[in-house]
């Protein structure tokens, strides 16, 4: 549960129309290029767009089952994120997320939440919000990259990012592409709570101007239990008119997140 609606919120983001400029590297890792100017390209990369909505097949493992999830996506850039699961038409849950709100409900369980990123992000023990949310599935760094606190390397012809300094218990880095500066693969661990998430990217596809992730697979580890998720986009359909239904159903029991 603790690392389920972690990826919950890491599954309700898509990438669309990028800027004017698109960063287009050279494919080859240079060794001497500074951490200025990877970080500065890296943030170029940003994908721009008003509104967005796809339609996304969700691969979903763990111990005790093993299933393919449609996934319907709604966005307004840096405002509203509205997705629905379903299987063979039969809604199984929704979420509405908001740079101030988490609400989300489950019908199997008639269960809810409704509460914000702080009360998500203490009992998850780790800082959680939704512009890093977001930048998950933009192929961008959830890390305040920045030249002073941070060293790159080249690593398997990728430019690996990471702290000078690691802290104590979230350690992480980050992997780039040489040719177009989003996000190859990711990595965080907390070993004093025994948990760790990695992010890896596919191929990332032109659209519209902007290079987009078409499979991002995410595994999580908590303890024993491992979790597994593939994201593949199927349909993408950018800049057209969105709306969000959402109401918790009546009688719903509310989730109490415990630490």
């Amino acid at each position: 549960m603790r690392w389920g609606l972690l990826i919950l919120s890491l599954l309700v983001l898509a990438s669309c129309r990028g800027p004017k400029g698109v960063i287009i590297g050279s494919g080859k890792a240079d060794a001497g290029l500074a951490i200025k100017s990877i970080v500065a390209a890296h943030r170029a990369a940003t994908p721009n767009f008003t509104t967005m909505a796809s339609r996304v097949k969700v691969m979903y493992e763990d111990e005790k089952q093993n299933q393919s999830i449609t996934v319907s996506l709604r966005m307004k850039k840096d405002e509203t994120i509205w997705i629905k699961a379903s299987i063979l038409g039969i809604t199984l849950a929704k979420a509405l997320i908001t740079p101030q709100r988490v609400s989300y409900y489950e019908t199997l369980g008639n269960s809810y939440f409704d509460g914000n990123f702080q009360l998500l992000s203490d009992w998850l023990g780790t800082e959680l919000d939704f512009e890093k949310t977001q930048a998950i599935l933009l192929g961008q760094s959830i890390f305040g990259l920045d030249q002073n606190t941070y060293s790159s390397t080249v690593s398997r012809n990728r430019y690996k990012l990471e702290p000078k300094n690691q802290p104590e218990n979230f350690i992480h880095s980050l992997l780039l592409n040489p040719d177009n500066f989003k996000v190859n693969s990711g990595r965080v661990s907390q070993p004093d709570d025994e948990r760790s998430l990695s992010i890896k990217y596919g191929d990332y596809q032109m659209l519209e101007g902007s290079f987009y992730p078409s499979e991002i697979e995410i595994n999580s580890l908590d303890g024993n239990s491992k979790t597994d998720i593939v994201v593949n986009y199927k349909k993408i359909d950018l800049n057209v008119s969105v709306s969000f239904p959402f109401n918790i159903p009546e009688g719903y029991d509310q989730i109490q997140l415990n630490k």
